[in-house]
């Protein structure tokens, strides 16, 4: 039986069904014939689409449940009788009547059908008392009036009934929901290096899995052929194990980058499991495989932060301020919030697994943070603080990328954690101490174009003889528009300095050093809800903050599927 439907605009008398006026009713123009009407199927439709905007209206047991029934409606005591004395009135899910619509011949067909069975109930448990005669001789024409109608309205709910069932069977689980992202991004970096055009994808599966409604185990499966483009201008900061200097330039990593290329093998990119089962106001993250803090912790960049999807920026730098990107791996990470007020921590170690010496979860390389935000509706600032260890070869802005000494975001210099010798390729120090102090907040200039920026100064203590604690710096502004053009575009521009070492003297100079501008401009264009195109260019000036280096110039024309 077909929930959401009632009995609405019958013209009805003080009597079950009104007697001679409803049954008068059933032959006028309100009711439509059926050759004006859709299929059978598509009225069905109708009725489950109803539904779907709200839980069922359960079976009316008084008429002052539906809302737009008053005491001096003419109707009143009619509604009144079929609730009293029949029990099979219904109404819509936003506990309405809609008495004044005009119904069609499936629509009365349907409310007939719902009181049909109700005086069947009543006569099969010996309440004929309850039933008059006359009553029964107008239900009896009725049943021959729309003896068509029922007969096909009942054929088709058992068959949608037999198909639903069939579907619950063949589902793939009751609680987890498969979800999906595919990008193709044809893309090349224009300045006079050694690189080439390239058509790269990466691919994104995720399966979300509820247990109490109050929770999410998240597995997300990875794959994905898209490196990095290199440079062989940059000066040889890796010159004694590489001696053809060529190096990634990993001020260029966009959100569908994958590392070492990634040859489309498939890997396990996220493990984590979200709750607040302990409460509405904490919310508890815990990491066991790409664990990184931007996945718990609110980054304040509402519009530009995917969190590395294929939804906005063409960069990862472009996302977010860099300090959520220092640490990850297997932890546990913390909301607290009050009101608009959000308190977060967490803890994330990227050798966890590990159970050799300087390694594990308190061992071996970890990042903790501790922020404090306001994020109102047209404002949100937010203070963080991340101190963390990180041992040789460990880039300090590694985020989920886990670039090694690259990075996810910001030069060379200002990623390596061991200091290098004036003799190339010799190497001292092998765990540099981290400390970072940002700020990060937007502001909604209107509903559609927001405002973010961001600072970070950052300190490392490189534990090497005679080498001074290095400083690191990168700020950023974006500006973005929603909607522009159409529902679900995103235009966005992006300017900023990547993460870059403020005094390189505490490593080998290779020339002369300048901030690494990073300047980035692309337009999302929704084709679909499920299929968008992202043209964009990024221009890094002074890459690997070498002046004498000539400027990088990526451009990208990004197509995003989601299912």
């Amino acid at each position: 039986m077909m929930a959401p439907i009632v009995w609405h605009s019958f013209w009805l008398a003080p009597t079950l069904f009104g007697v001679t006026a409803f049954s008068a009713f059933a032959q006028t123009d309100t009711v439509q014939s059926a050759a004006s009407q859709n299929s059978v199927m598509n009225q069905v439709s109708a009725y489950s689409a109803e539904g779907q905007t709200g839980a069922a209206l359960d079976q009316v047991t008084s008429v002052s449940q539906l809302t737009d029934i008053q005491p001096t409606d003419w109707a009143f005591q009619a509604l009144q009788s079929l609730v009293e004395q029949y029990g099979c009135l219904i109404g819509y899910p936003d506990r309405t009547y809609r008495g004044n619509r005009a119904m069609t011949r499936f629509e009365f067909a349907a409310g007939l059908n719902a009181c049909l069975d109700k005086i069947q109930e009543l006569i099969s448990t010996a309440t004929t008392d309850l039933v008059q005669k006359e009553d029964l001789e107008v239900v009896k024409k009725l049943q021959e009036e729309f003896a068509a109608e029922l007969a096909s309205l009942r054929g088709r709910v058992e068959s949608l009934e037999a198909r639903t069932s069939t579907l619950e069977k063949q589902q793939f689980s009751t609680t987890t929901k498969l979800s999906g992202e595919v990008i193709f991004a044809l893309t090349d970096e224009f300045s006079d290096r050694e690189n080439s055009t390239v058509f790269q994808n990466r691919v994104r599966l995720t399966l979300t899995t509820s247990f109490s409604g109050k929770d999410r185990l998240v597995t997300r499966l990875d794959a994905g052929n898209a490196a990095l483009f290199q440079s062989d201008e940059l000066p040889g900061i890796f010159v004694g194990s590489n001696p053809a200097g060529i190096v990634n330039l990993s001020e260029g990593l966009q959100t569908h980058n994958v590392i070492g290329g990634g040859g489309n093998s498939v890997q396990l990119g996220h493990l984590a499991y979200y709750t607040s089962v302990f409460s509405d106001h904490a919310h508890f993250y815990i990491p066991a495989v790409g664990g990184t803090h931007y996945y718990y912790a609110p980054t304040l960049n509402p519009t530009l932060d995917s969190q590395d999807g294929g939804s906005s920026t063409l960069s990862v730098f472009g996302q977010r301020n860099p300090i959520y990107e220092i640490g990850g791996g297997a932890g546990i990470g913390l909301n607290f919030k009050l009101g608009s007020v959000i308190l977060s921590a967490g803890y994330l170690a990227n050798t966890a697994n590990n159970p050799a010496s300087g390694n594990g979860l308190f061992d071996g390389n970890y990042a903790g943070l501790f922020q404090v935000a306001y994020a109102g509706d047209r404002v949100g600032i937010g203070a963080t603080y991340v101190t963390a260890y990180k041992t040789q070869g460990e880039a300090i802005f590694e985020g989920s990328y886990r670039v090694r000494a690259d990075g996810a975001v910001g030069t060379t210099y200002a990623n390596v954690t061991s200091f290098f010798a004036p003799t190339p390729g010799l190497i001292i120090g092998d765990r540099a101490k981290i400390d970072a102090y940002g700020l990060s907040g937007y502001f909604k200039i209107t509903p559609k174009v927001v405002l973010n920026a961001f600072g970070t100064y950052v300190t490392a203590d490189y534990n090497a003889p005679n080498v001074e604690t290095g400083e690191i710096w990168t700020y950023g502004l974006g500006l973005s528009f929603q909607d522009l053009g159409k529902k679900g575009n995103l235009g966005g521009i992006v300017i900023g300095a990547q993460p870059y070492l403020g005094n390189p003297k505490s490593r080998r100079d290779y020339g002369a050093l300048a901030v690494p501008i990073h300047i980035e401009v692309f337009y999302k264009y929704q084709i679909n809800d499920h299929i968008s195109i992202t043209p964009g260019l990024i221009w890094i000036q002074n890459p690997g903050q070498i002046k004498t280096t000539d400027d990088a110039f990526i451009g990208t024309i990004r197509t995003t599927f989601t299912f």
